[in-house]
């Protein structure tokens, strides 16, 4: 498990937050009571956009541990427009970390955008139209003008979608919707989406995308909560301005992408205003990872990790011999010492062994 987790940890460090993802849930298969694999896991979900996993990473993390300061803190984060939530979670975590002053300051950000919503709704609540005319001028000038539109109904579910350079990832959270009510089609330059519920009312997304795919190597796949659709760049380091085409956006730079290059920090566009700096959130993330200490027992088991790591057959042999012969006392490398015989148990000075009968 030990293994899992540190590899997760070099993974988001590289950027490979699929990985990290993935070799965290792997973690938590085996130990899923570990409440820092929870808030782990929710970074690295937060890396992907993948917020409600996220909510529930870190929700978890608390019930695990209500003392984590840092799970409250990526809660607060990932509910960056659900305000009152945001500010909950922030408010309980900031006792348990009176120097981490990222708590402060978006706590006095969601006051402040709460105060703002209070003040919009209060002013709309309060205008009222003044009537100043006669029935029959109001009649006559609503005839002499051009029909009003009425606005569309909002779509059913949210989508986003982010970039690397040989490939998009669309995203439609769609919370709990069979396989068997979803069919998705990839054409040239359109990706058609149909979500057909029993009893609800059917929900099509169908966009004329901002470059070419090909269809036959994009792929999509429904989770529990959202579909997760990939389309395959016919243009491979072509950077998509937006997702759907527009002559707006039409003509753009293309980005020379060096053929080593596997994996690039993904872009996240989004139409609501930016209010965290995830890149020197990211720093600061990796940092801590990398200068992380240890001390105690932890200590020793990373560097007997480590030596086991890069050992050869016949070292590996000898310590998990000696290890496993002397109850944990001894740990030797030497096979041909300790291979033909059994290792004797050398306890501490002051100390003796003692056989357990049952």
């Amino acid at each position: 498990m030990a293994d899992l987790e540190k590899k997760a940890k070099e993974a988001f460090i590289d950027d490979h937050f699929e990985l990290a993802v993935d070799l965290y849930s792997q973690a938590i298969a085996l130990n899923p009571s570990n409440p820092d694999l929870f808030a782990d896991r929710a970074q690295a979900n937060i890396k992907l956009n993948n917020l409600p996993e996220a909510v529930a990473d870190a929700s978890r993390a608390i019930e695990l541990d209500p003392s984590m300061a840092k799970a409250y803190l990526r809660k607060g984060l990932v509910c960056e427009f659900e305000y009152e939530t945001a500010k909950a979670a922030l408010e309980a975590g900031a006792p348990l970390a009176p120097e981490e002053s990222r708590f402060i300051n978006l706590i006095k950000e969601c006051n402040e955008c709460i105060a703002k919503e209070t003040c919009e709704s209060t002013n709309q609540a309060a205008k009222t139209p003044v009537n100043t005319v006669s029935i029959k001028e109001e009649r006559e000038e609503i005839s002499s003008q051009a029909p009003i539109e009425v606005p569309s109904k909002l779509p059913k579910y949210r989508h986003e979608f982010y970039q690397k350079p040989e490939e998009v990832v669309v995203t439609i959270f769609a919370k709990g919707i069979p396989a068997s009510s979803v069919a998705v089609d990839f054409g040239e330059q359109i990706l058609s989406v149909s979500i057909n519920v029993p009893g609800e009312d059917a929900y099509h997304f169908q966009p004329r995308l901002f470059g070419k795919i090909i269809p036959d190597k994009c792929k999509f796949n429904v989770l529990s909560t959202k579909v997760e659709i990939r389309l395959a760049k016919a243009e491979p380091g072509l950077h998509w301005a937006t997702l759907e085409y527009n002559m707006e956006t039409a003509v753009v730079q293309r980005i020379a992408v060096p053929s080593a290059e596997i994996a690039q920090k993904p872009a996240y566009p989004s139409s609501k205003p930016k209010r965290v700096d995830w890149d020197k959130l990211e720093a600061e993330v990796k940092k801590e990872e990398k200068e992380e200490k240890l001390d105690g027992d932890a200590a020793l088991n990373k560097f007997f990790r480590e030596i086991y790591q890069d050992a050869d057959e016949d070292t590996r042999r000898a310590m998990k011999k000696s290890f496993v012969e002397s109850n944990g006392t001894v740990l030797s490398t030497n096979w041909k010492e300790v291979g033909t015989k059994k290792v004797e148990g050398s306890p501490p000075d002051g100390m003796e062994m003692r056989k357990w009968e049952y």
